[in-house]
């Protein structure tokens, strides 16, 4: 027999040997010895009050056997099956592949960037050289932007396709079970490289194929039907279907549909900064604790929002024991990201504060660009960041209070970040649409979280890859409304805002473009 309940145990409570068995006992009316095992199917944490409590879902196996959890994907040799090309291997185009393997058809993935392993020294240049390799960064390459991030799991597209599905699939590449479980589950960015890996290994192995160093510079259409696509090194690749999964900040992608007349959309995104705290101020803040937080607690997170003069403030990507990464995809640029290992052991906490930016309202000075004006307002941006940084990937920084009341930093505190912090006046980087806003939801933030505004905090810009200013229109069948065999997906589409609805939208296009090739 198997019962599910829902028990809530205090923290001290937690520490107490057997208190699952102890508490189920209590709860099911039963003797704990008829307890043959107990599996937590959902755990989280309540720290509201500062009596803090874990909240835990239970299945209790009563006079019975826990069975052994298998993940069973079905994919298939496709060796010489029909093709499907997918541009990009982030996300949206590895769940893609795998999904054609699970239907029997064969993908051809073409990545811009190289495997994790070269990828590495790529990302030591950004660091210690401040060189950029405008295929092979931070946000290009084998895993796109998602192998070196946090690797959140946490998402609100649950109705784009199965969550739990993409998680297992995870789980089976070599993730731990506890994604399964956590409120808010996490991968970190010293494992996601090795599950990447491993996703690459199941596609080779099935008979797909994956080609690094492989950017799609054209393509050909006939008769509104994509043809062929052109990639760096002058290959032409005869094509079914072709899913477009590029990322938000393959730029070159939305200016060669844009050069060809294909339709693309403006849209709304976010920019802003990078806010970093000491763990431990976040900590005491979140947990009501004066010292180090107890043994049992993972470092605090933190999630705010507010409205600012009709415009949405709020936290982005936030990394508990985390650190700041450089995140541009050309030299010129300066552009700040986070990320946090699995253990979330580092001494900061870091938080994207972004400020919601309207392409209909906001962006008026760049009405000649058309659909691409939201593109050039961040690159402008990012352009300021480098200039005011001194040229480098060094970044420009402030202290939080500074920042807020408008003056210049002499001084800033310690920093994860590798490539340095420069002092400048950020606060006046940003026209007041933005830094106005952030200023005062700083501000709001501070009466929200007491302790979250203070000088110990700095401030780095710019947070400005939040979403991509550009979508790329689709049909119902999720197909292009002018180009038939095309399947704009993910971020870079403008579908997804993170790893599992990028992953989701993925899966759904290859569905979508089989469906076609078998018509």
């Amino acid at each position: 027999m198997i019962r599910e309940i829902q028990l809530r145990i205090r923290l001290t409570d937690a520490k107490k040997e057997g208190i699952l068995i102890k508490k189920a006992s209590h709860f099911i009316d039963c003797d704990p010895k008829d307890i043959t095992g107990i599996k937590v199917l959902r755990k989280s944490i309540d720290a509201r009050k500062p009596v803090i409590f874990f909240n835990y879902k239970l299945a209790v196996y009563l006079e019975e056997e826990i069975p052994v959890q298998q993940f069973d994907f079905n994919f298939k040799d496709v060796t010489t099956s029909k093709e499907v090309h997918i541009i990009g291997f982030g996300p949206a185009g590895m769940f893609a592949a795998l999904r054609c393997l699970e239907l029997g058809y064969k993908p051809i993935v073409l990545e811009r960037g190289k495997n994790v392993q070269e990828r590495r020294r790529d990302l030591r240049a950004i660091n210690q050289f401040h060189d950029v390799n405008e295929d092979s960064n931070y946000c290009f390459g084998e895993g796109g932007a998602g192998t070196y991030s946090d690797g959140k799991l946490y998402t609100r597209s649950l109705k784009r396709g199965d969550v739990r599905r993409v998680f297992e699939n995870f789980v089976h590449h070599g993730a731990t079970e506890e994604i399964l479980i956590d409120a808010h589950p996490h991968i970190g960015t010293n494992k996601l490289p090795q599950v990447v890996q491993n996703i690459r290994k199941t596609i080779l192995k099935n008979g797909g194929e994956i080609h690094f160093n492989s950017r799609m510079v054209d393509f050909e259409v006939k008769d509104n039907k994509i043809q062929s696509i052109i990639l760096n090194d002058g290959r032409e690749m005869t094509v079914n279907a072709v899913i477009l999964a590029t990322g938000h900040s393959a730029r070159d992608i939305y200016y060669l549909l844009n050069k060809k007349d294909i339709a693309l959309k403006a849209k709304s995104f976010a920019m802003g900064v990078r806010v970093e705290h000491p763990q431990s101020i976040i900590d005491s803040v979140q947990y009501h604790c004066d010292g180090d937080r107890d043994e049992l607690l993972p470092p605090a997170a933190y999630s705010l929002v507010q409205q600012v003069n009709q415009r949405g403030v709020y936290s982005f990507c936030m990394c508990p024991g985390g650190f700041i990464v450089p995140a541009a995809t050309a030299n010129g640029e300066v552009v700040v990201n986070g990320m946090s290992p699995s253990k979330r052991n580092n001494h900061f906490a870091n938080s994207g504060i972004v400020v919601e930016i309207n392409h209909e309202k906001d962006l008026y000075k760049y009405e000649s660009f058309g659909v691409l004006k939201g593109l050039e307002f961040q690159k402008d941006f990012e352009k300021l960041a480098f200039n005011a940084g001194g040229k480098s990937q060094t970044a420009p920084a402030q202290r939080l209070t500074d920042f807020v009341e408008g003056n210049f930093s002499s001084s800033l505190n310690k920093t994860s970040y590798q490539p340095g912090l420069k002092s400048a006046p950020l606060h006046s980087l940003f026209p007041k649409s933005i830094g106005g806003r952030l200023r005062k939801g700083f501000k709001a933030f501070g009466d929200k979280m007491h302790g979250f505004y203070t000088s110990e905090a700095n401030v780095i810009g710019v947070e400005s890859r939040t979403s991509s200013p550009v979508s790329i229109p689709r049909t119902e069948q999720l197909e292009h409304p002018e180009i038939e065999g095309l399947f704009p997906c993910g971020e870079g589409g403008g579908y997804a805002g993170g790893i599992v609805s990028a992953a989701m939208d993925g899966e759904r296009c290859a569905e979508a473009a089989i469906a076609l090739m078998r018509k």
